[in-house]
């Protein structure tokens, strides 16, 4: 089973130390793709893959994916562009009830309902099957570099729901072609 983990941010630490949190079963082979890494372009309406930088390499590695987790912080009450310029290029139908799982860092508690106001209704568009609940972290929720022992929790429950859910799908899909 794969899962990617995005982490959305290309400035400070906070998403990348949530992520790091962020445990699987052995079953399940994790891959961190961190945006501030990647050599991209702005998406400009071709398809993904015209492009010849990391555009293509990350579209192309979400549809391959069993599952999704995406690590944001909340900029100016809103998601990152760079996040939303990979969900541009993404063809509205390859995430079809893909499942995904969000983590949400934010300097304040104002932004918690900027995921389902901003992300969520992308995602949605996109067909994914989102976990409803995501966690969301504050600054207060961080001491040092250690995220409090109640948020971790969270991500365990996050990383557990998201492995029940791409097995459900994995065997649904596996019954759909079970006469061949």
């Amino acid at each position: 089973m794969k899962v990617i983990a995005i982490n959305g941010s290309v400035a400070g630490s906070k998403t990348g130390l949530a992520l790091n949190n962020l445990k699987f079963a052995d079953t399940v082979d994790l891959e961190l793709l961190n945006l501030k890494d990647m050599t991209m372009s702005f998406a400009d309406g071709r398809d993904y893959r015209e492009y010849d930088n990391d555009n293509k390499l990350i579209v192309e590695k979400l549809i391959e994916a069993d599952g999704i987790v995406i690590a944001l912080p909340i900029y100016q009450a809103s998601i990152p562009g760079v996040l939303k310029n990979i969900l541009d290029l993404i063809p509205i139908n390859a995430l079809q009830s893909k499942p995904i799982g969000l983590i949400i860092t934010a300097g304040s508690p104002r932004h918690y309902l900027v995921a389902q106001q901003h992300l969520i209704p992308v995602l949605d568009y996109l067909k994914m099957d989102v976990i409803t609940k995501y966690v969301f972290i504050e600054a207060s929720d961080l001491a040092d570099t250690k995220l409090n022992d109640e948020i971790a929790m969270r991500i365990e429950n996050l990383a557990n729901e998201l492995t029940y859910k791409i097995e459900a799908k994995l065997e649904k899909d596996k019954a759909m072609y079970d006469f061949l």
